[in-house]
């Protein structure tokens, strides 16, 4: 397995991360994303370790702690150090005024919340779930820090900012001294290449590392949707979910064409080969894989195996390729004087 560097940090992560929202399925929500219990999920974390893969995200809100929880059990017979652990704040965690947000308050008790629910000293990587308008984002990043000098948090990140946001935060921490977000959990695929307008070239410029959440679109790029074998509606793979966006049907095809296309040079699968593009993408540091059983896992896990040539990349680039809004259209007409990363990573 592939490690590496977490943004500019010295943390080395594997480049497959697997993400534990389907541990729990404590209500009608996340038992859409999945009930795994403590022994199964015990068995898939067996199943990462084996692969090399021993970083593992989970979020206070992932069945309302149960993910956390459940996380916590199953890593139990490990050595602490041997395993990497991801998760979150921000979002609501009961019903007061002060129970969401990133607040020294509301930081302080989740982040213990968590530590309890995953019978652990320390988190590896802590994310502020989502960007909190009101909160001071001066109140935000000391209290960070004061966590990760009392050694309860080893490096901070953040999950989906706007730039200017993620580029403030980052001005703000070089200001004081503080500890910097090191990565950017973001929304990144073939059919959802938002990401590369604006947070590309931030993390680029300013060392924050990309870790990928539904790097399969929301599973519209498994291989089971393409022309004539539509996505039903009212499904998570038609409509989205959490707000996300709804894809054009004849776009969607016209990219599951180009991944077909690649999957016979290949000899890979349609998602494999999805994930693997995003590997061939700057500034990604890992992917947030997931998986219900043993043999989704070993699919997924195989994506790191390989490498698309360029030519590749450049074919699937081709097909996924949608108009910019402004003003990113107009720049990347002077792209003498608006220089962007490069296209492909080896």
């Amino acid at each position: 397995m592939e490690f590496r560097q977490l943004g500019n940090s010295g943390l080395m992560v594997p480049v497959l991360c697997y993400g534990t929202g389907t541990f729990g399925g404590s209500n009608e929500f996340f038992k859409t994303w999945g009930s795994t219990d403590v022994e199964e999920a015990r068995q898939l974390i067996d199943q990462c370790m084996d692969a090399g893969v021993n970083f593992f995200d989970t979020a206070d809100v992932y069945s309302e702690g149960r993910s956390e929880e459940i996380l916590g059990a199953a890593i139990k017979h490990l050595p602490r150090e041997s395993v990497l652990i991801s998760t979150k704040s921000t979002f609501g965690f009961g019903p007061g005024p002060n129970e969401s947000g990133s607040s020294r308050y509301n930081i302080t008790k989740q982040l213990h919340g968590s530590l309890k629910r995953l019978q652990t000293d320390y988190i590896d990587v802590y994310h502020m779930h989502a960007f909190d308008g009101l909160t001071p984002i001066e109140e935000t990043l000391n209290t960070l820090d004061k966590f990760v000098r009392e050694g309860k948090i080893r490096y901070i990140a953040c999950s989906n900012f706007s730039g200017w946001a993620l580029q403030k935060s980052v001005d703000i921490s070089e200001k004081y001294g503080w500890a910097k977000y090191a990565a950017h959990q973001v929304y990144y695929s073939l059919i959802g290449r938002d990401y590369e307008w604006e947070l590309m070239q931030v993390g680029d410029k300013e060392g924050v590392g990309a870790l990928i959440w539904s790097p399969l679109g929301w599973g519209r790029l498994t291989g089971k949707i393409r022309r004539g074998h539509p996505p039903a509606a009212g499904t998570r793979a038609k409509e989205g979910t959490a707000g996300g966006p709804v894809v054009d049907d004849e776009y969607l095809y016209k990219v599951v064409d180009a991944l077909d296309a690649v999957a016979a040079e290949t000899g890979k699968t349609v998602p494999q080969v999805a994930l693997n593009w995003l590997l061939r993408k700057p500034t990604v540091s890992s992917l947030v894989i997931g998986a219900r059983n043993a043999e989704q896992l070993k699919g997924n896990l195989e994506a790191a195996s390989f490498v698309l040539t360029e030519e590749q990349v450049a074919k699937l680039d081709q097909a996924s390729e949608l108009p910019k809004p402004y003003p990113y259209w107009h720049q990347v007409q002077f792209y003498h004087r608006n220089p962007q990363p490069p296209a492909y990573r080896s």
